[in-house]
């Protein structure tokens, strides 16, 4: 598949939406609407045996939902996962982390976006006082058993594609170890 043009449609500071004239292997002609976004990190606290997540309003889904913390650094060239996942982990949770393992990556939306979910496990955890950002005040967050959380995610509490994604590279991780 070949680009002939590609115009942009939309920009702020978070996403850019693009629409191409796109050019099959069969020579037909169409177009493709796509969003050009940051890369983040979605970070998996587990101190052993609890996990901790954040609970915040998502706008599009009108509810509150649970999940592991996670960000992204806006328009950044360079991304550093492991410098993202410390970034995030404090500001959202008040949490350093002495070991910050790499799992993996995952496409959020392979169909209509080109960034990329980038899971980090954290561990040897020492708490502190969250440092968040003003879109983030009305943030909760709490400590689940693996019971707990796997039950969130077998029950529907946690609807987050990242966070059941993040827990199965966890599970793939511990399955190496």
């Amino acid at each position: 598949m070949d680009t002939i043009a590609s115009r942009e449609i939309y920009s702020n500071r978070w996403i850019t939406l693009r629409e191409d004239v796109i050019r099959h292997d069969d020579g037909q002609s169409g177009i493709y609407a796509h969003i050009d976004k940051s890369d983040f990190a979605i970070i998996v606290p587990f101190d052993g045996a609890r996990f901790h997540l954040v609970e915040q309003f998502r706008y599009p889904l009108r509810q509150r939902c649970w999940e592991f913390p996670g960000g992204s650094v806006p328009g950044a060239k360079e991304f550093d996962p492991i410098a993202v996942a410390r970034q995030e982990l404090r500001e959202e949770t008040g949490l350093r982390a002495a070991e910050l393992t790499y799992l993996g990556k995952v496409a959020a939306a392979p169909a209509t976006s080109n960034h990329y979910g980038h899971i980090v496990l954290a561990t040897e955890l020492t708490e502190g006082e969250p440092e968040r950002e003003s879109t983030e005040q009305d943030m909760r967050a709490a400590w689940f058993t693996r019971a707990e959380l796997e039950s969130m995610i077998a029950e529907g509490v946690i609807v987050d594609s990242h966070s059941v994604a993040a827990y199965m590279l966890l599970l793939l991780h511990e399955r190496k170890a």
